[in-house]
């Protein structure tokens, strides 16, 4: 039986580029990039090269504005609980919103504990907040907003541009969470005036363990891991060589039009999807916003009256890998946070929807198979 795998948002499969360019480093290049000898220059020169790569992915004002990490989690870390180490004697009030990846959920929780105060912003039933809302929020007392760029669960994109330029003039740090948005958005950190931008390797091809953090020089960065001098004092830790040029080729097969025809790509398939469940009348809602608005790759659909463990264990057994909700809490009991700050904590779409994510390596007929899973699914349960 043939197994397909469309469950990107959680992790994507190394790309055979990727998969060359890290085993040439591993086999040949394993010298310390902090030593002074050539072994050491050679890693170094690597670390540079994948810095530049990264830093003019996002139209950084310098190399230096980017710090490799271990990956998501760490970046969106480093970015909160710097902030509130660097700028808590200024005021003690954070905002953020109800549907932020656990990554920053948890930091943000850990801070209220040490005595800091953070609204959550509600969200509409798309899943938007609006600027008008951050400034509404905003106090003199409030020094970080953290708001996610493109949710991981039902894709909706946030309008970071818009809050960047409301928080422009004034002294609070904004933090954006785009690891779900990199790999298939343009991103321009200096138009979105960002102070720091988050993203993992896994999401866009690359390596799992690897990510980088976007620090806007001028804002004060405390790392709260000690050791070493390596990313310039900010991040301890030798750095992940073979990692880091795997997530920089990652990059470099995005670059310019490749990544509009990444999009434009997934957007055909979430659309070859929605196609099969229409002709064959199935009874489904979007969660989120319309296809042409949401990431192009992440597509949250309700089946009203089907379970979703009894739906994912029917699609795996068909050969097919999707999610019932952001992979970060699927082992869990829990329901998905985002669903029920969409519709409340009662709401039938809680139990039973279904999370489709796709990657470059999926095919129009692969998705049209999954559409006509997915009917096969829906009718032997429900009887139509």
């Amino acid at each position: 039986m043939e197994h397909y795998y469309f469950d990107n948002a959680a992790t994507t499969p190394v790309s055979a580029s990727v998969v060359q360019a890290m085993t040439a480093v591993l086999a040949n290049d394993f010298g310390n990039a902090s030593s002074t000898h050539s072994f050491g220059r050679r890693a170094h020169d690597l670390l540079d090269q994948s810095r530049r790569t990264i830093a003019q992915s996002i139209n950084a004002a310098s190399v230096d504005e980017v710090i490799f990490t271990s990956g998501g989690t760490e970046s969106d870390n480093t970015a909160i609980m710097s902030t509130a180490a660097a700028y808590g004697d200024r005021g003690h009030h954070i905002i953020t919103t109800a549907i932020e990846h656990p990554a920053v959920l948890q930091t943000m929780a850990r801070l209220e504990k040490q005595g800091f105060e953070v609204t959550y912003l509600p969200v509409d039933q798309l899943g938007y907040v609006t600027a008008a809302q951050v400034a509404q929020a905003l106090r003199p007392d409030t020094i970080l907003v953290s708001i996610m760029m493109g949710n991981n669960e039902i894709g909706t994109i946030e309008p970071i541009k818009e809050i960047g330029a409301l928080l422009a003039d004034r002294p609070v740090v904004f933090h954006t969470d785009a690891v779900q948005a990199y790999g298939v958005l343009p991103i321009d950190v200096q138009a979105l005036n960002v102070d720091f931008l988050s993203v993992s390797g896994h999401k866009l091809h690359g390596p799992k363990g690897v990510g980088f953090l976007y620090a806007k020089n001028g804002v004060k960065l405390v790392p709260f891991m000690n050791g070493g001098e390596q990313e310039h004092k900010r991040r301890a830790g030798t750095e992940n060589i073979p990692g880091i040029v795997g997530l920089a080729q990652a990059v470099r097969d995005l670059d310019g039009p490749n990544k509009a025809t990444k999009q434009a790509n997934l957007l055909a398939l979430k659309q070859a999807v929605l196609k099969e469940l229409a002709q064959a009348q199935v009874d489904y809602h979007i969660n989120g916003p319309e296809p042409m608005d949401s990431l192009p790759h992440v597509l949250n659909l309700w089946f009203p009256g089907l379970p979703t463990n009894l739906a994912l264990t029917n699609l795996d057994l068909r050969g097919f890998a999707v999610s019932g909700g952001s992979a970060c809490t699927a082992g869990s009991l829990e329901p998905s946070h985002v669903l029920t700050a969409l519709y409340g904590a009662n709401a039938a779409e809680i139990s039973e929807s279904l999370r489709i994510s796709f990657g470059s390596e999926n095919t129009l007929a692969q998705a049209q198979a999954l559409g006509q899973a997915l009917v096969t699914v829906v009718s032997d349960y429900l009887g139509h």
